[in-house]
């Protein structure tokens, strides 16, 4: 973390300027800094640079044996991703026009189940545009819902599992110019859903961790990845706590694994 970045308190929240870089120059990529936010391993480090989009045999490897989903099932916990999946995704990685991100592919191989428009339909999941537009538009009969209820959404699936996470990745995809969505709009978009998750919370159990692997939205002057500390925000039980062992991405999971062994 930089001698400038200040941890910020508001409101019953904390937001901590969190380092992405990890010591490796060049400009921090996905599949590495989704690896370290996933397993606590400086990624960048092990494979000597920063590695964009999906995760390489190596990184594969890392996930497989460290990934936050298995550290918590190794622990007796229940886990969830909340993202739903189509029909639509699964044929594109099978004929290789997608591959599963770190996420995803760390979900499978800790043997995850990953969540349907069936689930979606019924509240259960929640798809990475926030408003079910996407399958909707592709004829799946799921209901618009705005970014607030999805939030709503993601707490009820929270407060049933010990971790549960979601992929959000719109924010990449706007800050790229590769969706026809201004990044101020994905920024409310965010907000809304933040305000449907603490609406919906019970903050005296359940913590919520808001983090990025990499910086980029938060430069409108461009359309790449900046080496900006990425903002960690913290809602909830046992906050204060978690903030103070957070400097960066590679503490993250680290932080929630401890936390979660407190509240056992």
């Amino acid at each position: 973390m930089t001698e400038t970045a200040v941890i910020i308190r508001s409101n019953g929240a904390i937001l901590v300027p969190t380092d992405a870089t990890l010591d490796v120059d060049g400009l921090p990529q996905s599949a590495t800094g989704q690896t370290a936010l996933l397993t606590g391993i400086n990624a960048p480090k092990v494979v000597g640079r920063h590695v964009t989009a999906y995760p390489t045999t190596t990184l594969k490897a890392i996930l497989t044996e460290s990934n936050i989903f298995r550290q918590v099932m190794d622990r007796d916990g229940s886990v969830a991703l909340a993202n739903a999946y189509t029909p639509e995704y699964f044929s594109a990685v099978e004929v290789g026009r997608l591959r599963h991100g770190a996420v995803t592919f760390s979900a499978l191989s800790a043997g995850v189940p990953l969540r349907t428009p069936k689930d979606l339909g019924e509240g259960r999941a929640v798809f990475h545009d926030l408003t079910n537009a996407q399958p909707r538009a592709w004829g799946y009969e799921v209901p618009k819902i705005s970014p607030e209820q999805a939030g709503r959404n993601l707490a009820g699936i929270a407060s049933e599992h010990h971790l549960t996470v979601f992929e959000f990745f719109l924010s990449d995809l706007a800050a790229h110019g590769r969706v026809p969505m201004a990044p101020v709009t994905v920024v409310e978009m965010i907000d809304q859903c933040l305000s449907g998750i603490i609406g919906a919370g019970k903050w005296d159990e359940m913590l919520m961790v808001l983090v990025s692997d990499h910086g980029n939205i938060e430069d409108g002057r461009r359309d790449i990845h900046t080496r900006n500390p990425v903002p960690t925000l913290l809602v909830g039980n046992g906050r204060d706590r978690v903030a103070e062992n957070i400097a960066a991405i590679t503490d993250v999971t680290p932080a929630i694994i401890e936390w979660l062994a407190s509240e056992a």
